[in-house]
């Protein structure tokens, strides 16, 4: 029986685990933190059940124009506590899951000292060793604080902190214009805290086709939410508890007051504790270096999610932990991320899937555009939201190459894009695929429909 030593009980780790144990795998997890790592404790979960809650206060401001009076006020004391309880329920499951596939879980920090050796150090000082045949390092991610003058101050905080504050601020700056920035901006201007976002590039969520990302941008503009754009930040200061934030954009130097600071600039690999460098394991200023299979420079000893620092997505790990457990077990399997989603849980929600415009542009890809504007789509207008449903496909075939979408539902409904780009679909063979009515969904057919000049619910250029 293969010993197999994880280190990292985050999405990666524990997916890795359970499916290592379904083909006969002897499992050892080591976390130091909780199970379920920081998507589950203090990421992708906890900041979903904040934005249900903002979603909630914002049904209720629209709730009027059906015709319902709501008269909504926000307890952010029991908001948190709903947050903690989906997280607790989530770690107990995880927990649960991990004993009935039995896999053994050691919590402490682990490093290697032999390649098929570990330490594990306990918070209370003690330590054991654990040898193993073979390993997966599933270690994450930490948020990055770059080394500007005044982040260090008590007005500043990253994403965790923004997580667990006790009370909702008057008013907050958020550097970084990513996923994470434009998420935290949308939960708390829905609790009506005044947000302005400070982004170094020329757009916000950059990685995104550029249409859509500027669609969201106005979105997020009309709810009140300032957005600078090749905007620098410069230093923050702290005055009688409120933050001087000085920031350089269009020439110029200006000075943002706000009672709370949020740095969310990214992430980098937490890869430090693990003397990496001491067995050989190849990295690239902190990311371990891996191959289509998640193997490492190092013979049996495999890397998956954040800490390889390619696509820092909870389901990349998830899908890299169950084809690194399959290899790690003797089997061979390729990971492949063509069909890897993008989700930002703004409102209207954005999802992206495949090439954007830009990239099919720099690929000199032959390509066409399909667009369809939510705004003609019946179910879309039923709940008061609009939006748009982009798909890029080649010119010659029509394969499905891209799929955008933002709007209600968004980061559902761009699971059909992963598919069709997955099946190397075209779009003939999605407009032949009945879409349901009335429903977000066949606005996808109709962007289908467009890209060949051919819409039914709106005039054809």
């Amino acid at each position: 029986m293969t010993k197999l030593a994880i280190i990292g009980g985050g999405p990666g780790g524990y997916v890795a685990a359970i499916r290592a144990a379904q083909l006969g795998g002897d499992v050892t997890v080591i976390e130091k933190g909780e199970l379920g790592g920081t998507c589950l404790n203090a990421g992708c979960i906890p900041t979903k059940a904040l934005l249900h809650a903002a979603g909630y206060l914002t049904m209720a401001q629209k709730a009027s124009l059906c015709g319902v009076t709501l008269n909504a006020s926000l307890d952010f004391a029991k908001t948190q506590a709903y947050k903690a309880g989906v997280v607790a329920q989530l770690v107990v499951g995880v927990t649960g899951l991990l004993k009935a596939n039995k896999v053994r879980t050691i919590k402490g920090e682990a490093s290697f000292t032999e390649r098929r050796t570990l330490q594990v150090k306990a918070a209370d000082g003690s330590s054991e060793q654990i040898e193993f045949d073979k390993a997966i390092i599933a270690s994450g991610s930490t948020a990055i604080m770059p080394p500007i003058p005044g982040l260090d101050l008590p007005v500043c905080m990253d994403s965790t902190d923004a997580l667990a504050l006790a009370a909702v601020p008057k008013s907050m700056v958020v550097i970084g214009g990513g996923v994470i920035g434009v998420e935290m901006a949308t939960a708390y201007a829905a609790f009506g805290t005044q947000v302005t976002i400070v982004e170094m590039m020329d757009r916000i969520v950059p990685l995104i086709d550029r249409e859509m990302g500027a669609f969201v941008r106005s979105k997020l503009e009309a709810k009140g939410i300032a957005v600078m754009t090749e905007a620098k930040l410069l230093s923050v200061q702290e005055h009688n508890k409120v933050a001087e934030v000085s920031v350089e954009a269009m020439g110029s130097v200006q000075t943002l007051s706000a009672e709370r600071v949020l740095v969310a600039i990214g992430r980098r690999a937490d890869t430090e504790s693990l003397n990496l460098e001491g067995i050989g394991i190849a990295a690239n200023r902190g990311c371990i270096v891996v191959d289509s299979r998640q193997r490492t420079s190092v013979e049996g000893i495999y890397a998956i999610g954040d800490c390889t620092g390619g696509t820092m997505l909870a389901h990349v790990a998830s899908q890299q932990g169950e084809a690194a457990a399959e290899n790690a077990l003797g089997h061979y399997v390729d990971y492949d991320g063509k069909t890897v989603p993008s989700c930002v849980y703004t409102d209207p929600e954005l999802a992206s899937v495949g090439l954007s415009e830009e990239q099919a542009k720099e690929r000199g890809v032959d390509y066409i555009v399909g667009r369809f504007p939510l705004a003609a789509n019946g179910k879309s207008l039923v709940m008061g939201s609009d939006g748009l449903v982009k798909i890029i496909a080649g010119k010659r075939y029509g394969e499905i190459l891209g799929v955008h979408i933002v709007g209600p539902r968004a980061t559902d409904l761009i699971v059909e894009g992963a598919l069709a780009i997955g099946l190397e679909a075209t779009l003939d063979e999605l407009i032949a695929t009945v879409h349901a009515h009335p429903t977000v969904g066949e606005a996808l057919r109709e962007a289908a429909l467009a890209a060949q000049g051919r819409a039914i619910h709106m005039p054809n250029k």
